[in-house]
């Protein structure tokens, strides 16, 4: 007799028990491997949220307090990363352009629109960059913009028949716009975040055909210090206040995204040393 069929059933009970427990085992794994997903995602958010796609796996894994061999089990590069992190905020950005529509009024839907779109990218660099530049490869963002532009033609048009808004208003102007107001609350988020609510109500206007009245402006003007502030603060104005490493005022330094490249003419000295190219002035961005 076969010992697997012994009248006792000892090596059956035995073999059910290993694998109930390397059954569990499995669980408890699944269970480690989602939360360290959800970690990932939840730092990637974070990261992206304030450093745009410029950031890498290894700054999302050194935020997530994991190994960076980790993040790229869970996820094999950056454009799987931000599809996985971006899919459920760009959806939602979607939904928010259907919603609008079952506003009664034509104006405020669409000024409902308008503000919430552009709170979501003002708050979100890596949102709003994937919008903007990471359409390519990105499923979740050609998705939700083929939902996204019949619902803001439909928000327009409507509030064109409605006599609301001027009739040469299109349809895309209306991202254009929340990326204009973006863009101010990116250059200003380190001294007034909330600035571009001040310009929200200067761009309305000015898709109204006329007005009589002008709409109060949600922030107060800014001041001379803060201008100062907001300039100093700004990447590219720190990278212009400050001079690059190894130059010799050559005139050539220029800004390429991140970095500051010069162009130097000088009598050798920075060489790369071991037979390596001269200096190339790069400084890396602080």
């Amino acid at each position: 007799m076969n010992k697997d069929e012994r009248p006792d059933g000892h090596e059956g009970r035995e073999g059910g028990a290993l694998g109930a427990g390397a059954a569990c085992r499995a669980r408890v794994l699944r269970r480690d491997a989602e939360r360290n997903r959800q970690r990932i995602l939840e730092a990637a958010a974070q990261v992206f949220a304030e450093r745009g796609l410029e950031a890498t796996l290894d700054d999302v894994a050194r935020q997530a307090g994991v190994g960076v061999g980790t993040v790229y089990r869970r996820f094999p590069d950056k454009a799987s990363l931000t599809g996985a992190l971006f899919e459920e905020r760009i959806d939602t950005l979607a939904d928010m352009a259907e919603r609008a529509q079952d506003q009664p009024d034509a104006w405020a839907a669409l000024v409902s629109f308008l503000e919430h779109g552009t709170e979501m990218l003002a708050d979100d660099r890596g949102l709003r960059q994937i919008l903007m530049f990471a359409a390519q490869g990105h499923d979740c963002v050609v998705s939700a913009r083929s939902r996204i532009r019949p619902a803001i033609d439909s928000l327009v048009k409507r509030a064109q028949a409605d006599g609301q808004v001027r009739a040469d208003l299109a349809a895309t102007d209306i991202p254009i716009i929340e990326f204009m107001l973006a863009a101010v609350a990116e250059y200003t988020r380190q001294v007034r975040p909330a600035l571009w609510r001040r310009f929200l109500p200067l761009m309305l206007d000015a898709l109204r055909p006329a007005r009589g009245t002008a709409t109060p402006l949600a922030e107060a003007e800014v001041s001379a210090d803060e201008m100062v502030e907001i300039l100093s603060s700004n990447p590219v104005g720190r990278h212009l206040a400050r001079p690059v490493t190894g130059a010799r005022n050559s005139g050539t330094g220029r800004l390429e995204g991140d970095q500051v490249v010069g162009e130097h003419q000088d009598d050798g000295a920075g060489d790369g040393g071991d037979g390596g190219e001269p200096g190339g002035g790069v400084e890396e961005a602080g």
